[in-house]
């Protein structure tokens, strides 16, 4: 076992209890005041010079060392999720309604680990960023950030971000050059009919009907219009009409969630929705509104930092611990706004695989469910894994 990883797990119990407060106290996006009082608290205590306020609860924690000239950015996000916890743990969230069911409290608790290490025993020449994100669960908590001023005011060479996936085994890491996640696009269809007595539908224009067709109808483009090698996927993921059994409404909303791995796909799916939707609509005689909402870009990992990355996932873990290339990630992470504007690498550390999930480990779960819970084994791993890769960065 590589010496660092040893380190981090004698040093790793003041996380894992600092990891647990997070989740029994969580915030939501751009409402993280306790979260980053206690982060920026740390980092001032332990010698980081903080800047706060970038994005509202936003933080970044700077430390220099030497006169090296490279700046090395390392990213963890801040908030929970609207979700009432059912896990039952001692630590579980003490909110109504809020809950970590992401990990991030694993991801701050991860980052802080490493940096009160690098801190004190770091060897290292240049300057590192720690960059905590509020708002990533579909907030853009990292756009905001860059909005005002995040890498003016922070230049970095790279930077480099972890999530935690249940599904493969602890501690195992995933990386992958290119497109890794997809895309998302949120969009609201909004259905306006004439509503009447659910007796004499002769004599009312159904949004239900009209809507139920064009959410069998939207199946239809990823498995005709996109080609079998492309990535798409459109969920419906609401459907919101009416309140009365024998009562036609007037009106009907669908919520869409869009996802792809291209632009020439987002595009190609984004025109068919919209002649589908107003195809559709029209013949059942209702109106068709298309809302587009807030979305995040393809996460795209520049390639030399990938191979970066996973030559310090090599050297922490072995061979038999990393994979790469992984497979892409259908899900989105606004990490992609950064990795737009600076070159970097997203990837991803194992939170327990299927072994975990039938012996009922909260960890082993899929991520925004109410009995999920952070894989502590992580907190180790993961810091180590910022340490060395710092350590190599900025040399």
């Amino acid at each position: 076992m590589h010496q660092l990883l040893l380190a981090m797990q004698e040093r790793s119990g003041e996380f894992v209890s600092l990891r647990r407060d997070f989740h029994q106290h969580p915030e939501l996006g751009f409402e993280e005041v306790r979260t980053s009082d206690i982060v920026a608290q740390r980092l001032t205590d332990w010698g980081y010079h903080v800047t706060r306020g970038l994005g509202g609860t936003g933080l970044v924690g700077q430390l220099r060392r030497g006169s090296g000239s490279r700046r090395l950015g390392l990213r963890a996000e801040m908030d929970a999720l609207p979700i009432q916890e059912a896990s039952g743990l001692p630590h579980a969230s003490r909110r109504a309604g809020i809950m970590h069911g992401c990990g991030h409290d694993g991801h701050t608790a991860m980052l802080l680990a490493a940096a009160k290490y690098l801190a004190g025993d770091g060897r290292f020449d240049g300057t590192l960023n720690l960059i905590f994100q509020p708002a990533e669960e579909g907030l853009g908590g990292a756009r905001k950030m860059m909005d005002e001023g995040l890498f003016e005011q922070f230049p970095c060479d790279a930077v480099f971000a972890m999530h935690n996936l249940p599904g493969i085994p602890t501690g195992e890491l995933h990386l992958r050059a290119g497109a890794a996640m997809s895309s998302s696009e949120n969009i609201n269809i909004i259905l306006t009919g004439r509503g009447g007595h659910g007796a004499m539908p002769q004599h009312a224009a159904d949004p239900v009907v009209a809507g139920a067709a064009i959410v069998t109808g939207l199946q239809s483009i990823v498995s005709r219009n996109v080609a079998p090698l492309q990535m798409a996927v459109i969920t419906v993921g609401a459907f919101l009409a009416g309140d009365a059994n024998n009562v036609i409404p007037d009106s009907a909303t669908l919520k869409l969630s869009v996802r792809t791995m291209d632009r020439q796909t987002h595009d190609l799916v984004k025109r068919r929705i919209a002649e589908l939707v107003h195809a559709q609509a029209a013949s059942y005689g209702v109106q068709a509104e298309i809302v587009h909402g807030r979305g995040y870009p393809v996460l795209v990992n520049t390639v030399a930092e990938t191979a970066f990355a996973t030559d310090v996932a090599l050297a922490l873990v072995g061979a038999s611990k990393v994979v790469a290339p992984a497979a892409p990630v259908t899900a989105s992470e606004d990490f992609a706004f950064m990795l737009e504007a600076v070159p970097g690498c997203y990837l991803f550390i194992g939170n327990g695989d299927d072994d975990d999930a039938a012996a009922g480990a909260h960890w082993a779960c899929s991520v925004h469910n109410p009995q999920y819970d952070f894989n502590d084994a992580n907190i180790a791993t993961g810091s180590a894994y910022w340490v060395l890769l710092a350590e190599r960065f900025l040399v």
